[in-house]
């Protein structure tokens, strides 16, 4: 692969970059979680203004029309830039793909802009207290009343449910012998009668994530992506994108993480440490790699207009190196970790313990990559 840009490619990363120096706000994590929602979905309706949200989506659906290494720029340059990222992250990296690829033309009309501007936040009720990673053993009801459905069930670890309009639900309609059969994909309104969102605090003292209640919600037919009891290979299509598409911004993240690092030894005047420098180089490295395979992961989008199982790598790869770094950070700075210097990586720290859980737990994709990538035997 040809890693240099071309002449047309430089000029829009260096457009992106002018204009990220002028307007990126300032760092926002300090915010009270009301005002921090709020100052996110104005930066979105910015980025959205200027063209730098939904770079390679149509421009019938409010995208820029470009093309995926534009995207790749501009992700790189809103993490150099350290510019925070818009509030719809799971509409955007998400949502919106699975619409387009699974959508009819009058739900792509009507769920794509509004998720561009920010304007409609959407979540993901996927996970249940049953059956997490093992997303076929979902419990949650859809029952067919003819025009509509009735939902019935419970989901949970859902991010952003408690500032969402619209929520990606996948629901048993009819038990088969094979759990992965009978299931459709729905879009919820969550301000449907029946819908309750409880917030879950978690280590780091926030409250991110939720549990979402459904107690005989109704939900139109015309709310079902892609075919009534087929909503599995929706699903998947869903997740390849949140491990494939989310999952090349953080191979680059994992570079700036590694680099910041080093900055933080130097700070402390633990540059010269050699084992503290033997463990920055290492994890380097590895950012390096995690990199480099998401290059792969860029072949494949473009070869097959989806992400492939490839993008498992990424998110395992990710996850586990980013536990790593935030463990060498709280090491570097010792006891004044807690409350003085480094005190700014506790909170990645602490919330790096979801990273091998969320979008799949590192058992769950060790057997993806044995199973679909090696292609070794199933192991059940």
């Amino acid at each position: 692969m040809d890693f240099e840009l071309s002449s047309a490619e430089k000029a829009f990363r260096d457009e992106v970059r002018a204009w990220l120096k002028t307007n990126a706000p300032r760092d926002d994590g300090d915010l009270e979680t009301s005002e921090f929602i709020d100052n996110r979905r104005a930066w979105q309706k910015k980025l959205h203004e200027a063209g730098y949200v939904g770079i390679t989506w149509p421009k019938e659906y409010g995208g820029r029309g470009g093309n995926l290494m534009e995207q790749l720029i501009f992700n790189d340059e809103m993490i150099q830039a350290h510019a925070p990222e818009p509030i719809n992250v799971i509409g955007l990296g998400m949502g919106g793909p699975v619409v387009m690829a699974h959508g009819t033309e009058e739900q792509k009309k009507r769920y794509l802009p509004p998720l561009l501007s920010g304007d409609e936040i959407w979540c993901q009720g996927f996970s249940e207290p049953n059956a997490g990673s093992d997303l076929s053993g979902l419990q949650t009801r859809a029952e067919d009343r003819g025009d509509h459905y009735v939902v019935n069930g419970q989901k949970v670890w859902t991010t952003l449910a408690h500032v969402a309009k619209w929520c990606m639900l996948i629901a048993r309609e009819r038990k088969e012998s094979n759990p992965r059969e009978g299931l459709t994909y729905l879009v919820v309104d969550m301000e449907s009668p029946g819908v309750e969102v409880r917030p879950l605090v978690q280590i780091t003292g926030d409250a991110e994530f939720n549990e979402i209640f459904f107690k005989d919600v109704k939900v139109p037919k015309s709310q079902i992506l892609g075919e009534a009891g087929e909503g599995w290979a929706v699903a998947m299509t869903t997740l390849l994108h949140e491990r494939g598409t989310l999952g090349l911004a953080l191979a680059t993240r994992a570079q700036i993480t590694a680099s910041e690092l080093a900055e933080h030894a130097r700070k402390l005047g633990r540059g010269s440490d050699p084992l503290v420098r033997q463990k920055i180089a290492q994890h380097t490295i590895e950012a390096r790699a995690l990199q480099l395979n998401g290059y792969r992961a860029v072949t494949a989008v473009k070869r097959n207009g989806i992400p492939g199982p490839e993008g498992s790598i990424l998110k395992l790869m990710w996850s586990e190196l980013n536990q790593r770094m935030t463990e060498t950070a709280m090491d570097i700075a010792g006891p004044a970790s807690q409350v003085g210097a480094g005190a700014g990586w506790k909170h990645q720290f602490l919330r790096s313990r979801a990273n091998t859980i969320e979008a799949g737990t590192s058992e769950v994709l060790r057997n993806i990559l044995a199973e679909r990538v090696l292609g070794l035997p199933r192991s059940r």
